[in-house]
């Protein structure tokens, strides 16, 4: 009959304080540098919706910068029409174009609309309403792809890392602001050369008074 070796009680302790070691070493080489941005009202369109709204052979200009890397919002704009010829009478392109065209709306523009938003994840607009985008040079008419954007966390390997998550994975964002608030169930999106940013739309970023905030956390 064998029988364990008894453990050393100065050897576990050694293991613990290494791992330990390790974990504040990693944190003091690295720090996220976490960034909430109010994601307003918004349009990505196909390059085929493009020249259908502005005119053969015309392409996005650029206005400003995103926080993103080779993201901008263009100076291009369309009106966006619901049922019952509700309208919101200009919302901004972002660019690059993507494979298909896509409205992003909070819910009190779906109100305004008369349009009952799905929460879904940015690019998954199957099954979803769509509208009518009307440009300078044409009207592009959206069988789908209306919604409201899920609140997400977009960050790097490297923050994924130190918050220790993955991609698709769900986190909590802290605000603290004259109202303090807690979003739960923030999308996890893990990609390279990425920065550590969270979405809010404008419905959740007035709630909370982020403009305001004198602090934010984002907690596993």
């Amino acid at each position: 009959m064998s029988t364990a070796a008894p453990i050393d009680r100065r050897h576990v302790e050694q293991i613990v304080r290494e791992i330990v070691l390790r974990q504040l070493g990693r944190a003091a080489e690295y720090q996220p540098d976490l960034v909430v941005s109010v994601s307003a009202r918004h349009v990505h369109l196909s390059d085929e919706d493009v020249e259908a709204l502005f005119g053969a052979g015309h392409t996005l200009t650029a206005m400003k910068d995103l926080y993103q890397d080779g993201y901008y919002a263009a100076e291009e704009a369309v009106m966006v029409v619901g049922p019952r010829r509700r309208m919101l009478p200009s919302v901004r392109i972002l660019g690059p174009t993507r494979p298909e065209s896509q409205v992003e709306l909070a819910f009190t523009d779906g109100i305004s609309l008369g349009i009952d938003l799905p929460v879904r994840p940015s690019g998954k607009i199957d099954g979803t309403p769509g509208c009518v985008l009307v440009g300078p040079n044409g009207v592009v008419e959206l069988k789908q792809g209306v919604i409201r954007a899920e609140r997400h966390v977009h960050m790097g390997p490297a923050d994924a890392e130190f918050y220790r998550v993955r991609d698709k994975d769900r986190m909590s964002l802290r605000i603290h602001s004259r109202c303090t608030t807690t979003f739960e169930n923030l999308l996890v999106r893990v990609g390279e050369g990425i920065k550590l940013e969270v979405h809010l739309d404008t419905d959740e970023g007035n709630a909370c008074d982020v403009d305001h905030a004198t602090n934010v956390e984002l907690l596993k």
